[in-house]
């Protein structure tokens, strides 16, 4: 009979972000205060009034849901692990680290290509700044899709639940920092290995050449590795927020705008299977195209961009 309670040490083990509460609200007065004198970052009242009512409703709705995700990951540790006693050494600490980081990618991409779970993350994204504030500005909804399925193989392959949900709060941490423009480049190995305010600015980027790209929480080889990574150009400076920005600050509508139009888009939608890729395509999807997809919205910039230089080299004077 499987045993729904857990070990003693998990409960310490899943509050990082606990911790490191009060460090943030630390580092994004430094920030404002170096904003304000420099105004090289932009600090906007609602809009951060309403970044740090979506971080309460984020802790409101993760101690809610907490419970259910626990036993289910426990559940799945529990009787169907392939591995015995793993343990918790720093050996397997740090493969937890990276496989959750590596697990993190694709829940990441996938969040930005499947509706589904865009419906939640676009929050993440809603910020028309970006500064510490955007951080925090993060989803009430997560339960409502298959994210914590992208999990299970760590479960399966005998990562104690506890380890993960705590690898995964350190992740969360360290992408708070690079939520800035105050920082420029960091040493050319740090921004080869790593996630920095540069390579994140490209991610919270509209601009079309910028969409859907570097998807890292920690190691950002992962998109050099499957091939998502595209380098911040000085030359295109990156405009934040939707391709449609919302209208409102409104929390409740940030929280639940595009959940609704799911449900009115499936409500509408003709046909058993434009009702289901209303629902896993991807964002922008409609059988008629008459909305646009980020590959649409890039290939569209992509042509506009070898019109041009066919124009320039056609226009330009015979030597």
């Amino acid at each position: 009979m499987f045993d729904f309670s857990l070990p003693s040490n998990a409960l310490q083990l899943l509050k990082p972000l606990d911790i490191a509460i009060p460090f943030f609200i630390i580092f994004m007065l430094i920030e404002l205060t170096y904003g304000w004198k420099t105004r090289r970052i932009r600090y906007e009242g609602k809009d951060t009034l309403t970044s740090l009512t979506m971080s309460i409703g984020t802790t409101i709705a993760g101690a809610l849901t907490a419970g259910i995700v626990l036993t289910a990951a426990y559940w799945v540790w529990e009787n169907f692990r392939i591995f015995e006693n793993l343990g918790s050494s720093i050996p397997i600490f740090i493969l937890a680290f990276v496989l959750e980081d590596f697990t993190y990618y694709w829940i990441h991409r996938s969040g930005h290509r499947i509706r589904w779970l865009w419906a939640a993350h676009v929050i993440h994204h809603s910020s028309q700044h970006y500064n510490l504030s955007t951080a925090l500005r993060q989803t009430w909804t997560d339960v409502f899709t298959p994210k914590f399925l992208f999990f299970w193989p760590l479960f399966l392959l005998g990562i104690e639940p506890a380890i993960v949900f705590f690898c995964a709060g350190l992740n969360l941490i360290y992408q708070f920092w690079f939520h800035t423009e105050a920082i420029d480049k960091c040493p050319r190995w740090f921004e080869a290995l790593f996630n920095t305010p540069s390579h994140h600015r490209v991610h919270h980027a509209k601009n079309p050449q910028y969409l859907d790209a570097n998807y890292a929480g920690v190691f950002i080889i992962w998109d050099k590795m499957f091939g998502t990574f595209v380098p911040e150009d000085k030359n295109e400076p990156c405009n934040y927020g939707l391709v449609h920005d919302l209208d409102t600050f409104n929390p409740l509508r940030v929280a639940t705008h595009e959940w609704v139009g799911i449900v009115k888009d499936i409500w509408s939608a003709k046909g058993l299977k434009n009702k289901i890729l209303f629902l896993v395509g991807p964002p922008g999807w409609t059988p008629d195209g008459s909305r646009m997809t980020s590959d649409m919205l890039r290939a569209s910039w992509q042509k506009r961009q070898e019109t041009a230089a066919k124009t320039a080299t056609t226009s330009a004077p015979a030597e």
